[in-house]
């Protein structure tokens, strides 16, 4: 039986977690714990986002290796590399590419942004292996084309690169003490453990993956001598895996927009990681790094919430590997539906640790990400459970809310009717024959997200935004015309206006406003926008592809930051109710 590496990594995932767990069982008995919940569940799910990335990714880091080695390699010689001499001598050579990868990820910036994901956990344990980058194989591939160039089959090299990658796992753990001799040649948990201090004197330190000795062949190796400080220079201060992988990449283009030379603009990039234009750093100052200063990123959890975290996330590393075991088979349209819906999930789990959403609003977005996936994948009936649930939730999620806005009746009653008839609009779309029923379901929806958005503002405060919406409407509504029947004109005509005008209310309500919550109800208002567009062409006009999937995401997008963001509270600048940030009482 021939396993494909997701299929490899699955089997091993087991391995892994046992580790763990003996890693922990050993650390209380000793009375040296090293692990926290949330910082564990959030070092393993980004190494579940990166092997479900890598599916994608996987495809075009090989097929330029593989179109390298086919075209220009200068040496083929397979029986060669497949003798016990040369799949050695492809380790190693493996290695000593990968000793210039890592080296560069801490030395060049635009590789320091891919690189940063795995040492931004300020623990320092065997989950911390498991941390690790989702876009590092976008640039990382130009240092194994020596490997292409002489003539290292394929096959060969996909093997030695897993190899070296699990051997770095067992080196992070701070239970294993120096190892002697064995620490003056290989990557050891020593001298790893060096490689994530933050120390000045072990900064960009020991990059050897398998072998240590490139570090003391160019000058890079530190012993360890000290005790280690884990994390990075510019802590992350999140439990989000998305901005995890994001973070340094806005940080690097805000640079690079700001900086008024364009020699400047590119150097960004290239220059060590922390360098910025003088001009960039005068404007926009950033506080410089301390020893002193550094403090570990924990924000409280109660028990209840950790349970339901650890039991979330089991239930997602299930589905996880499922994935996984069968992504070489699906086809790559399938991979990123499954990717974001798993993405959508990874992320509500580090949001509620973090506490920025609750246990609600995580089976909201859940139950949203399933329904769309099981749509795009054309599961039918999985799709009719949880499309409704979806709205369902969205609407319990009012309920227990309006608990805590007693005098807001009016504002809960119209939030409310808006959901309930976006459910009977799902409920119905879901039917034969029953469209327009339907189309004015939703119709009616967006009459009463219109009242709502009006509430405490006037009519359309920006001309600019209703201009743009209704110009828009108009524009897809002469595009649909053509292929609309006498019934359809009417009902399409008037839903285009509707919520054309229901999207000009919400950008006018945060053009006057500009607070963030308004600010993401308007966004969400133009997903609506885009939601109904993808359906109207797929449906009328031509078949899109993947049209099922942009349709919910945009709309289950819509509903979530209308949803969390419009909550009624304090009185406004014009003695008027206003909406702001925050889906609990201060």
């Amino acid at each position: 039986m021939k396993l494909s590496p997701s299929q490899i990594i699955v089997l091993a995932t087991p391995v892994f977690l046992l580790l763990i767990a003996v890693e922990m069982a050993w650390g209380a008995w000793r009375g040296r714990n090293t692990y926290r919940l949330n910082d564990a569940i959030n070092s393993i799910s980004l190494g579940m986002l990166s092997q479900i990335t890598a599916v994608l990714t996987r495809l075009f880091r090989i097929g330029i290796y593989t179109a390298v080695f086919s075209r220009v390699s200068l040496w083929h010689n397979d029986a060669f590399w497949m003798s016990p001499v040369g799949w050695l001598l492809a380790l190693v050579f493996y290695d000593f590419c990968y000793y210039w990868l890592h080296r560069a990820g801490h030395e060049v910036s635009v590789f320091w942004a891919a690189h940063v994901v795995h040492h931004q956990s300020q623990d320092y344990n065997l989950s911390t292996a498991l941390r690790q980058t989702s876009s590092g194989a976008l640039l990382g591939w130009i240092f194994y084309l020596p490997m292409a160039l002489a003539g290292v089959p394929p096959l060969v090299f996909g093997v030695v690169a897993l190899i070296d990658l699990l051997y770095q796992f067992w080196v992070h753990t701070e239970h294993v003490g120096k190892l002697g001799w064995f620490d003056r040649w290989f990557c050891s948990p020593s001298n790893h453990r060096v490689h994530h201090a933050v120390n000045d004197t072990y900064l960009d330190r020991n990059y050897g993956g398998v072998l240590v000795i490139w570090d003391r062949m160019f000058g890079s190796f530190r012993e360890e001598d000290q005790k280690c400080v884990y994390g990075t220079r510019a802590p992350l201060q999140s439990w989000d895996p998305l901005w995890s992988n994001f973070e340094v990449y806005w940080a690097l283009a805000r640079d690079s927009w700001h900086a008024r030379s364009w020699a400047d603009k590119l150097r960004v990039w290239f220059k060590p990681p922390g360098w910025r234009p003088a001009d960039v750093a005068a404007r926009f100052p950033k506080p410089a790094f301390s020893m002193e200063g550094v403090t570990r990123y924990h924000p409280p959890m109660t028990s209840a919430m950790a349970w339901f975290a650890g039991l979330q996330f089991t239930v997602l590393l299930g589905g996880v590997a499922l994935f996984l075991w069968h992504a070489d088979q699906l086809p790559v349209s399938q991979s990123a539906v499954w990717l974001a819906a798993l993405m959508a999930s990874l992320w509500a789990i580090g949001a509620a640790m973090q506490g920025r959403i609750g246990m609600l609003e995580v089976f909201l977005i859940e139950a949203g990400a399933l329904a769309t996936a099981c749509a795009a994948q054309g599961w039918i009936d999985l799709h009719r459970v949880f499309k409704p649930l979806a709205m369902v939730l969205a609407i319990v999620f009012v309920l227990q809310r309006s608990a805590w806005l007693r005098s807001a009746g009016q504002f809960e009653f119209k939030l409310l009717a808006a959901l309930v008839l976006c459910l009977a609009g799902d409920v119905l779309l879901m039917l034969e024959g029953l469209f327009i029923p339907g189309l004015v379901s939703f119709l009616a929806a967006h009459l009463c997200y219109l009242a709502l958005f009006k509430q405490g503002q006037s009519w359309f405060p920006s001309g600019r935004a209703l201009f743009a919406t209704l110009g828009a409407a108009v524009a897809m509504y002469a595009f649909l015309f053509p292929h609309l029947g006498p019934v359809l004109k009417v009902a399409v005509a008037a839903y285009a206006v509707v919520i054309a005008l229901m999207a000009a209310q919400a950008i006018g309500r945060a053009v006057v406003l500009r607070d963030a919550a308004s600010v993401a109800v308007a966004v969400g208002s133009v997903f609506f926008m885009l939601s109904d567009t993808v359906l109207a062409i797929n449906r009328f006009a031509q078949p899109l592809p993947l049209a099922q999937f942009w349709v919910l995401a945009t709309y289950y997008a819509a509903q979530v930051l209308i949803v969390r963001n419009a909550v009624l509270a304090s009185r406004g600048a014009f003695g008027n109710p206003t909406y702001e940030l925050n889906a609990r009482p201060a």
